[in-house]
């Protein structure tokens, strides 16, 4: 395997209320170029902190411990300025948040919304971010995307808002695309097509994909590698397969037999 992309060394984070502390992650993995790696766990175990440091989006309460280390692409992420975070943040690592309905702006159309990305990071003409934004549009396959730029979020289903989404996230071909949960609130057909989408858009432009759920089943069709996390930390990682056929640790395998299982039960048909 070639070298990783982000390599993640003890990150520590606590979080403080008053004088109470809290031990919210405490994390080791690294992330390759082309890849996805499912970071997987229940609601409550330091999915999206984790990806949330990544992005430097903490809130004020969060301390990162000094001892943290974020290596991306060879450089320590602790020594970028705001400044050259700014500039990383959206050109080269990207996110997709959980809930597009939250995360789109409900008063401004889907195209000033991707326009807007064209131009803070790559200063393009309103002319020349109009074709970019459908051409965006139409990589994520929404259909009739030269009449969506007017419309607005409310306007979308919610397969096609979190296409925008995507289509936001791939504005600047980012290197890594963290994806928080980016299906959740999807139909199993939507969500299928949206993952497949994410999956193609990897293959195309060599991302490394950190693919954060709760969703077993998901992680078995379209993650390369295992990361399952509780109670803030790694327990096990591992290339997809071998962690699903040969599980060694005893929350993994109690994680694993908590996946829903069996035969659809057949329904009777009753005549009247």
């Amino acid at each position: 395997m070639s070298s990783p992309l982000l390599t993640v060394k003890n990150l520590s984070v606590d979080f403080t209320q008053g004088e109470r502390v809290t031990h919210a992650v405490n994390v080791s993995f690294q992330l390759y170029r082309g890849k996805t790696t499912a970071l997987v766990g229940e609601s409550g175990s330091g999915k999206s902190v984790t990806a949330r440091v990544l992005m430097k989006l903490l809130s004020k309460r969060a301390r990162v411990h000094d001892n943290t280390q974020i290596m991306y692409d060879g450089r320590d992420m602790a020594d970028l300025s705001d400044r050259e975070m700014r500039r990383l943040r959206g050109n080269r690592i990207a996110m997709i948040f959980q809930e597009p309905m939250s995360s789109l702006n409900p008063l401004h159309s889907i195209e000033k919304q991707i326009n807007e990305v064209l131009f803070v990071h790559q200063g393009l003409s309103r002319k020349q971010a109009r074709v970019r934004t459908l051409e965006l549009l139409e990589m994520v396959e929404i259909q009739n995307a030269k009449k969506r730029l007017g419309a607005f979020p409310h306007e979308l289903s919610g397969g096609q808002r979190q296409r925008v989404m995507i289509a936001m996230a791939l504005a600047n071909m980012p290197d890594l695309l963290i994806a928080d949960e980016p299906t959740t609130a999807l139909d199993v057909t939507v969500q299928a097509q949206v993952l497949q989408l994410l999956r193609q858009l990897q293959e195309k432009f060599r991302m490394a994909i950190l693919l954060i759920t709760h969703d077993l089943g998901i992680v078995r069709k379209h993650a390369d590698r295992v990361a399952v996390m509780t109670q803030g930390k790694i327990i096990e990682t591992g290339n997809t397969e071998e962690l699903f056929l040969h599980p060694q640790h005893s929350y993994t395998k109690i994680l694993l037999e908590s996946e829903p299982g069996g035969q659809p039960v057949k329904v009777t048909r009753f005549c009247h």
